[in-house]
């Protein structure tokens, strides 16, 4: 038997030194989310306290606080969650950021009529957008910064508890800084469902909606949390 000793600090310092050392790569190298965005420790943060907030409501209106299709059907898989809840969280996680993104269209309505694509009105406020389109390798990035979060995720037990979302959002931020300087989702739900309000909805001056690249934040997600969860399980 493999010592546990040796596991629990072979994951850890992996961990460890991959959102490091990433966060150094997005710094250091060309066309990042760190170097061509001089918000993006801004998205990082606005990101990780969204989720603490939405797993406080999601757990307070008696659910398990997943907020994520990756995260459910991983979860299942693995059998860390019922089969039978799983259709009913992925409604919810689809509709809800639809209704997400809808609220945002009404806030925002005025700026989107005085903005147009070329000058910020595009998809990427809706869904995620690659800092270098390459979508086979952009898949990957989606996929390893998602396994990366699901491995921890596994391991905080009840994460609906306490000051455990906040936690859940302080990996979202270590993520994003150090993980996600080439493609930020890591969620089905929360690119894909925006990305069609986007698209069918009376938005002023709207841009194109980019299905093209929809697979890959759709399906890499899924792919690195199935990981993330089985490496879980196994060790």
């Amino acid at each position: 038997m493999i010592d546990s000793g040796f596991v629990g600090e072979l994951l850890g310092t992996m961990i460890m030194v991959a959102i490091g050392i990433g966060n150094g790569a997005g710094l250091g190298l060309k066309k990042t989310y760190s170097r061509t965005s001089n918000n993006w420790l801004l998205v990082c943060f606005a990101w990780g306290l969204a989720i603490s907030m939405g797993v406080y409501t999601a757990s307070a209106a008696g659910s398990a606080g997943h907020l994520n299709p990756a995260v459910t059907i991983a979860f299942a898989i693995c059998g860390l969650f019922p089969w039978h809840s799983v259709l009913p969280y992925l409604a919810g996680q689809f509709i809800g950021a639809f209704l997400g993104a809808i609220i945002v269209i009404i806030i925002y309505y005025k700026n989107f009529q005085i903005t147009n694509a070329d000058e910020g009105n595009n998809v990427s406020i809706f869904g995620s957008e690659p800092s270098i389109k390459s979508p086979i390798h952009d898949f990957i990035a989606e996929a390893g910064a998602t396994f990366a979060f699901v491995l921890v995720l596994t391991h905080l037990g009840d994460f609906t508890v306490g000051l455990k979302p906040f936690i859940v959002g302080m990996l979202i931020i270590a993520i994003g800084l150090g993980l996600g300087n080439i493609t930020f989702a890591m969620n089905p739900a929360r690119d894909f469902a925006p990305r069609l309000a986007y698209t069918i909805l009376p938005v002023p001056h709207k841009g194109n909606a980019d299905w093209k690249y929809a697979w890959v934040p759709f399906f890499g997600p899924i792919v690195g949390a199935i990981l993330g969860a089985g490496l879980s399980t196994l060790v």
